[in-house]
């Protein structure tokens, strides 16, 4: 038996993290290097090219794979095109260096990477901006640019960028102190690996998580389980929008859920140090390739999958597999209908197994009115049909203490 292999034409993990005696030789060259800074969404990019998640790409991109990745998702790099749905690039306002050069880059006092500069280009950011982020919810690009500058996140981390990116390949230093937080959690695409090599899994389904799972989510994931030999939790850690739980609290909710309700022989939970794009469908292609690096066959996509308002189509993040070209990727998404608990079946269901299409028989209760309802400290109002009790608790007790603080 066999996993997966790794994404790209030569099917093999591409790690650009030094060892430790490498490192620190590194670390001492660095010291005569221009110092740059790196905004957070790229301190995770640099981790991902470090440990191997963003397999095969070893550092940021020039501009002709930057053109490539806007117009057709695909590598120029490579022949034939490698998938790859949203541009990684590292954004300066002024260089102060020149091609040839190397730098460092630094998060605040912390030396992340070393990189040899190959290329500076200057880029439209509004161009890349409707080319990456305008989905089926905005009809126009006039539509799109009256809510996104307020309203996307991803969209308000490009326009405050630098007016040029740097290209070259980066030697990855830190991995930050995510070892630390998460413990064994914390794994990198060759640490799964043989982690699900040594349960003797080959089907693994991947799910993705940024937010506190509710019982739909949950359900889904089981529903994967019956089809696949395991599953990987795998929670996105990194720099949060302004309105979500702090990711420690989230990684506490899902330890509950899984130490409590899900067969720990057949799961695994992992971190992720990743920013979100927010990208909604070419995001979910990028999930989908880190999790095929991490040994994953299959991937569950459900409603609105790395959407944020109404900037995409409930299910575009899903259709959005059905337009690749033949082995663009190995893995497989497993498409999750809209789910909810039905009253009449005493239990979770589907648009496709619920025995009524009564919207009455449905409890649906997003996620933005959840935490509505935790800010508002209005828990209990929350129906038990959504949420674990294990897991309410942990957030009820996160949000009173915000509210506290707040009120000081």
């Amino acid at each position: 038996m066999s996993l997966v292999a790794p994404h790209g034409t030569k099917k093999e993990l591409v790690s650009r993290l030094l060892g430790d005696s490498a490192r620190a030789r590194e670390i001492e060259r660095a010291r005569g290097m221009s110092r740059v800074q790196v905004s957070t969404r790229e301190a995770g990019d640099i981790l991902m090219i470090g440990i191997g998640a963003f397999s095969p790409l070893i550092g940021f991109m020039g501009r002709d794979e930057y053109e490539s990745v806007l117009a057709d998702m695909r590598l120029a790099s490579s022949d034939p095109g490698v998938l790859w749905p949203l541009p990684v690039t590292l954004a300066v306002e002024s260089p102060d260096f020149a091609v040839g050069d190397e730098i460092a880059l630094y998060e605040g006092d912390l030396l992340l990477a070393t990189m040899r500069v190959e290329e500076i280009y200057e880029v439209d950011r509004k161009r890349e901006c409707e080319a990456v982020y305008m989905g089926q919810g905005t009809r126009n690009s006039e539509e799109f640019w009256r809510l996104a500058d307020e309203e996307h996140p991803g969209v308000r981390q490009v326009m405050a960028s630098g007016r040029y990116y740097v290209a070259g390949p980066v030697v990855v230093l830190s991995e930050k102190d995510f070892r630390q937080r998460y413990g064994d959690a914390y794994l990198t695409p060759a640490d799964a690996r043989k982690l699900f090599a040594d349960r003797g899994w080959q089907d693994i389904a991947a799910f993705q998580t940024r937010k506190p799972m509710h019982r739909s989510q949950e359900y889904f994931c089981k529903v994967a389980q019956e089809l696949v030999d395991g599953l990987f939790i795998h929670a996105v850690v990194g720099s949060p929008a302004a309105d979500e739980v702090d990711a420690e609290i989230r990684f506490a909710c899902y330890q509950a859920l899984v130490e409590n309700y899900f067969n720990g022989e057949r799961t695994v939970l992992g971190v992720l140090p990743l920013e979100m794009r927010y990208a909604g469908p070419r995001e979910a292609l990028l999930h989908a390739i880190i999790r095929q690096n991490f040994g994953c066959s299959q991937i569950l996509i459900g409603r609105d999958h790395a959407g944020v308002g109404d900037f995409y189509g409930l299910f575009e993040a899903q259709a959005i597999f059905d337009t690749l070209w033949e082995d663009a990727l190995v893995i497989r998404p497993i498409k999750i209908d809209w789910t909810f608990w039905s009253k009449k079946n005493g239990g979770m269901a589907s648009l496709k197994t619920a025995p009524t299409d009564d919207p009455d028989d449905r409890v649906v209760l997003s996620g933005s009115k959840f935490r509505w309802m935790l800010h508002q400290r209005r828990a209990g109002e929350v129906p038990p049909e959504f949420s674990r009790p294990e897991v309410l608790r942990i957030l009820e007790k996160y949000f009173s203490r915000l509210s506290a603080i707040k009120t000081r």
